[in-house]
């Protein structure tokens, strides 16, 4: 690059380009510069010099804007949206600079004309503190933790001068009779807290900002005739528009108003004597350790340090007393989710909520300040790293356990930030692949992938091990079994006591049940062996079941599970030798009665559980081969093969949903796991049938038959409930149609027949129940056209015949089961037919016009039906089908069967803005995370109003919720974001 002479002199020691000390490594390096060239060859001559200049000059300029370029999108946005901005940035004394930045801004927006002019100021500064921040995060000029205070105060300060100005405008209304103009919040009774890392000043890169609004009902500055809540509520919703409302120039922050009380059944703003009253009577461990970071950032700061005084005997209890240990123990029960994961692992490992993760080392630090903070106030800090020192410094936890936690917090806060730096996306997980981990260790700045995975491996295994430390055994200090006699029942006394110390709610009603079990009158205990095992095995699984997230039911859920099983000796032996199960079975009882029928006939499925591959890896397609090779290679008979085939179908399927229930797999794990044993079985039944077909018919010379995957099978998002949408395509030498066999058939009445014998291989009932229903209705001319299709008939009815929402299932076919050469025939049809030509508007009337008739068949009213909601798994369904029908003929590369890698493809192509793919995205992950679950454990509908506690814990979970009230609250917000860009998106196109 040219160097200017005087570049040095031009820029001060203390200039951001002159501190960096630290950059990315490259991947590909000539790519990177390619990349970077290009860029700067489109530059105003001046910018372009200026910019060489300084890469020229300071080496880490250049490694940074190289690693920016290869590996994130976002931040080269950033840099190629304003380059004088950058420039600017790296000549800037960042601190000072932010500081300036932020202050000038937060005053236009207080004094600005409208409110438009207020975002785009707010989102200006946004944007340029992004890319400051980043690169003072990546050139090592800021440590970590400074990094996260730049990212709460930016945060902090936006909240405020947005806030300010919306009660400004209610001032010159009259709405609002503030004593000083200028400072409308003071006295207002409005008290905005921030929550989570932006209220300890530790918020990540790309994090949602969590806020709970309150408001004074008296409030003292209102005008008389005004109501307290619709006003505070209006301010609220106003206040959220201001910060998260996607405009050209992006978004502030995403804001989450859900951490309040009851967020399903509450506004967005609630009076402080209703949440006094909530809290009091209903507040949850869950809330009393999210309120430990409460801080007063928007405002009436008087009365918000006023309101966490009065919420402080909810967070901080008087005494170590049971009930808060009890309490500490149910939020240990609430991370068991995640404690079964796969052994601690570098690719697709979760930094956040991971073992060893970040959220681990948070648990660590709030749950000794839930128990000792009522008593010991110098324990009530909001910050992590400031929590583990005073818990050392009072001798709650060691030093040395002080120093590793916080060294791990500082490395994976750091790994955390990098990896949202990407596509500022709010992500925690690491690359699922070598390859992409050694680009985004590279990235983070290490010269390979194993350097960086011996540090993360090293951090990780420390808070596991301290973390694993603070919960071992039982806190209540009922691990000891009293040599009870359990036959006794609710009469003893001893029995009662004990059962209530093991944390039973209804220990009377147990002591009952476990009474009727020491008796032994279940069709299970004919065998007196078994009965004998189950009585020596019993106080092991009450201690067992008094791990479950709740005992009472788990005592319920079991008791029906030994009516229901026919012989159970094996299992019951399973479970006394593998006691850490008997949790995870009453998990599986309690929450997916689905898997708990499954169980009760057939006990030998639980044999997987113990097997030490259940918490590993999934298996991948050539393992599963494997596998199901190996389970029919001595079947004897047809009947004995296929029922064999359903028993490991219904083995898989078992397994694949526990491990959606224990929280250790992710749901498009689990979808693309429920499609690799559906995929290998169709191959295998496809194989079976085509021999055992050709016994009885022989063959037609040059036969070829394919089955081809549509619908959930087809985009490998499937779930335990999924049919298989199939379609049969064949072809054979025309000449010659008639087969060679003693009952020859001709042509296509040979295939027809073939695909009735695949079908019934699929649908018959045997001993072992169905192995899948098969749907065959997206078939050429669905219903009314044969079953099975012949190839050259197929390519013409798709090329003319075929109607608008036809292509769009196209979009997800997939071969599954074809020799090589018909499978790239097939192919090539299918990508010829997607990438012609299409009128943008005729589609998007098509699409509009289908997902009408959809709601119209099927309603759109229930937010719970997932799948057919306004808002919900159809309209992104289609929005991933719309634009691969119009953009594939010019951007090819946008076409995938998978919905999430369309977006991807869509975003990258820039066909779909990077905003929208950011909330299709996430609605998409929610979507698949919660019809996992659904599918596993309800069979008809999902009424939450009926629904135990068990489910609607693990659906919380699995939408990463608190609780059940703000998962509802935020998939209703989810389900109106996703309508909005449906509908704008058709309305653009049409």
């Amino acid at each position: 690059m040219t160097i200017r002479g005087n570049t040095e002199a031009n820029v001060k020691s203390t200039a951001l380009a002159a501190r960096l000390v630290d950059g990315p490594r490259l991947s590909a390096p000539p790519e990177a510069q390619r990349r970077l060239s290009g860029w700067l060859a489109d530059l105003e001559p001046g910018q372009a010099t200026a910019i060489r200049e300084l890469a020229g000059h300071f080496p880490r300029v250049d490694a940074i804007l190289l690693g920016v370029a290869e590996a994130s999108p976002h931040l080269f946005d950033l840099m190629r949206a304003d380059a004088a901005r950058l420039i600017r940035l790296l000549n800037c004394d960042p601190e000072p600079h932010l500081a300036r930045l932020i202050e000038n801004t937060c005053r236009d927006v207080t004094a600005a004309a409208t409110e438009s002019d207020a975002m785009q100021a707010l989102r200006r500064m946004k944007a340029e503190a992004a890319l400051l921040i980043a690169l003072c995060d990546i050139g090592g000029v800021w440590p970590v933790m400074q990094v996260t205070a730049a990212l709460t105060e930016l945060a902090v300060r936006s909240v405020q001068s947005a806030l300010r100005y919306l009660l400004r405008q209610e001032a010159v209304k009259a709405k609002l009779l503030p004593v000083d103009p200028d400072r409308p919040e003071e006295n207002s009774g409005l008290v905005v807290l921030a929550m989570g890392k932006m209220g300890a000043g530790e918020l990540n890169y790309s994090s949602d900002i969590d806020l709970i609004v309150f408001f004074d009902s008296t409030a003292p500055t209102l005008a008389p005739d005004i109501e307290p809540q619709p006003f505070f509520v209006r301010v609220t919703q106003g206040l959220s528009r201001m910060l998260q409302q996607r405009t050209g120039e992006g978004y502030v922050f995403r804001v989450d108003l859900r951490l309040r009380p009851d967020p399903a059944s509450t506004q967005v703003a609630i009076s402080t004597d209703a949440a006094l009253h909530y809290y009091e009577r209903e507040g949850r461990t869950w809330e009393r350790a999210a309120m430990i970071k409460a801080n007063p950032c928007a405002g009436d700061a008087r009365a918000g340090e006023a309101l966490l005084a009065e919420i402080a005997p909810f967070v901080w209890r008087k005494h170590l007393d049971f009930a808060a240990l009890a309490d500490v123990h149910d939020m240990k029960r609430q991370m068991q989710t995640y404690r079964g994961q796969s052994d601690i692992a570098v690719e697709g490992h979760n930094v956040k909520i991971g073992r060893g993760g970040i959220r681990e080392i948070e648990f660590f630090a709030q749950t000794q300040q839930l128990i000792a903070g009522g008593r010991h106030p110098e324990l009530r800090v909001r910050p992590t790293l400031e929590a583990l020192d005073v818990l050392a410094s009072n001798n709650w936890i060691t030093f040395a356990a002080r120093d590793e936690m916080s060294s791990a917090y500082r490395f994976l806060r750091r790994v955390e930030h990098r990896l949202q730096m990407v596509a500022d996306e709010q992500t925690h997980t690491l690359p699922d692949t070598v390859e992409a981990v050694e680009r985004f260790a590279r990235f983070l700045g290490y010269d390979d992938r194993a350097t960086f995975a011996k540090e993360l491996l090293g951090h990780l295994n420390v808070v596991q091990g301290h973390y694993g430390k603070l919960f071992e055994g039982d806190p209540t200090g009922t691990v000891k079994l009293p040599a009870t006699d359990y036959s006794t029942g609710p009469d003893d006394p001893r029995l009662i006591e004990h059962l209530a110390a093991l944390g039973f709610r209804k220990p009377v009603a147990v002591a009952k049940t476990v009474q009727q079990w020491m008796i032994g009158d279940y069709r299970v205990f004919r065998m007196e062996a078994t009965r004998n095992a189950f009585v020596e095995f019993v106080p092991a699984l009450i201690a067992g079941l008094a791990d479950a997230e709740e005992a009472d039911d788990a005592v319920t859920a079991f008791d029906r599970f030994l009516q229901a099983l026919q012989r159970g000796g094996r299992l019951i032996s399973l479970l006394s030798q593998n006691r850490d199960l008997v949790a995870l079975v009453a998990l599986i009882l309690g929450a997916a009665p689905r898997l708990g029928d499954m169980l009760a006939r057939q006990p030998q499925i639980m044999d997987g559980l113990i097997d030490p591959r259940f918490f590993g890896a999934m298996p991948d397609q050539r393992e599963l081969s494997t596998r199901l090779a190996a389970t029919l290679e001595d079947a004897n008979s047809y009947e004995e093969f296929l029922d064999r085939l359903r028993l490991f179908g219904q083995e898989s399927l078992f397994l694949i949903g526990a491990r959606i229930l224990s929280g250790t797999v992710s749901a498009s794990q689990a979808g693309v796991a429920f499609a690799d044993v559906a995929e290998g079985i169709v191959d295998t039944v496809h194989g079976l049938v085509t021999e055992q077909f050709a016994t009885q018919h022989g063959r037609i010379k040059g036969q070829e038959t394919a089955i081809l995957a549509m619908g959930r099978l087809g985009s490998r998002e499937m779930t335990a409930s999924s049919d298989l949408d199939l379609i049969l395509l064949y072809d054979f030498d025309h000449e010659q149609p008639d087969s060679d066999g003693a009952r020859s058939l001709h042509g296509a009445h040979y295939f027809a027949r073939f695909t009735q014998r695949l079908i019934s291989a699929f649908t018959t009932r045997t001993n072992y129940g169905v192995l899948y229903e098969v749907d065959m209705r997206l078939r050429p001319s669905g219903r009314a056209g044969p079953v099975a299709s012949r190839l050259d008939s197929f390519a013409e009815y798709q090329e003319r015949e075929a109607w608008t929402w036809e292509h769009m299932a196209l979009t997800r076919a997939r071969v599954i089961s074809s020799s090589p050469d018909f499978r790239t025939e097939i192919e090539r049809i299918i990508r010829e037919v997607l990438t012609r030509p299409r009128d943008a508007s005729v589609v998007a009337t098509d699409v509009a016009d289908m997902r009408r008739a959809v709601a119209l068949e099927k309603g759109e009213d229930d937010i719970w039906d997932l799948k057919y909601a306004a808002g919900g798994v159809v309209d992104i369904d289609f929005i991933a089908q719309y634009l691969q029908l119009v953009h594939a003929a010019g951007k090819p590369d946008i076409l995938d069967v998978g919905t999430l890698h369309v977006l991807d493809n869509a975003a990258r192509l820039g066909v779909l803005p990077q905003s929208s793919a950011e909330i299709l995205r996430s609605a998409t992950r929610l979507y698949h995370d919660l019809t996992q679950i659904l599918r596993l454990c309800v069979t008809g509908k999902f009424k939450p109003e009926i629904a135990g506690e068990d489910l609607l814990r693990v659906m919380a979970r699995a939408g990463d919720a608190p609780d059940f009230s703000s998962l509802q609250a935020r998939v209703k917000e989810t389900q109106t974001e996703v309508r909005r860009l449906f509908l704008a998106l058709m309305d653009n196109g049409s």
